[in-house]
């Protein structure tokens, strides 16, 4: 064999070497940059056990298991509530202030602009007649609602007295409650007593409720004519 032709074997045979080297280590490589099936399973089993996802708190308002209405066991003009009030918070078309009494039940609620009675009284947790409670056909801003009445002193309907005859004045005598109602507020009672006097005594026919709301329009007691007529 001539010299040339060892020279081009050997070269040959070194180039087959460098190649096998070269396809072993990119195997190599290859196998250090895969992650194995198990490890990626404990890798994600970690993951879930370190960081619990939190249960979303609802956006929903708290609502009233049971709302509480304004009876009379006795007559028409002895009421009070069948539960103590709750309040619920502000919300929207509610958001009025609520004075409580020393017991913490809600005693008056403050009309706010775009307040709705029903909504109120959803936030209360009472029947939704505030606004006849309080003798108005409809609430309205700056209002002063008294929530509960008082059983021991009597309270007169603003739509008119039970059992009352046909072609009972009704405009008539919701314009005077108002009236009175008005003068309540504005603490004039000799107003008060005159429109009673004049007008609204000669409206009713139960002679015992006459008598009562008589002597508390004599008494002038505020609280009790707000109850009467505000």
């Amino acid at each position: 064999m001539s010299r040339t032709t060892k020279r081009s074997t050997a070269l040959a045979a070194l180039a087959l070497a460098t190649m096998a080297l070269a396809g072993c280590t990119a195997t190599a490589a290859s196998g250090a940059t895969a992650p194995t099936p198990g490890a990626s399973s404990a890798a994600a089993a970690v993951d879930s056990d370190a960081t619990p996802t939190p249960t979303p708190e609802s956006a929903e308002p708290e609502t009233c298991s049971r709302v509480s209405d304004v009876v009379s066991d006795t007559d028409d003009w002895h009421w009070e509530r069948e539960q103590p009030l709750k309040d619920l918070g502000a919300r929207e078309f509610a958001q009025g202030k609520v004075t409580f009494d020393e017991n913490g039940t809600p005693a008056t609620y403050t009309v706010e602009p775009g307040d709705v009675e029903a909504v109120i009284a959803e936030r209360l947790c009472a029947y939704p007649n505030l606004g006849s409670l309080n003798h108005v056909r409809d609430i309205y801003p700056g209002q002063v609602l008294w929530l509960s009445p008082d059983p021991d002193t009597p309270w007169i309907n603003f739509h008119g007295p039970r059992h009352a005859d046909a072609g009972f004045p009704q405009i008539r005598y919701q314009e005077a409650i108002t009236a009175a109602g008005a003068a309540v507020d504005a603490g004039d009672i000799d107003t008060v007593r005159e429109i009673w006097n004049d007008t609204l005594s000669g409206m009713f026919t139960d002679q015992d409720l006459i008598d009562a709301i008589q002597q508390v329009v004599d008494a002038g007691d505020p609280d009790g004519l707000r109850q009467l007529l505000s």
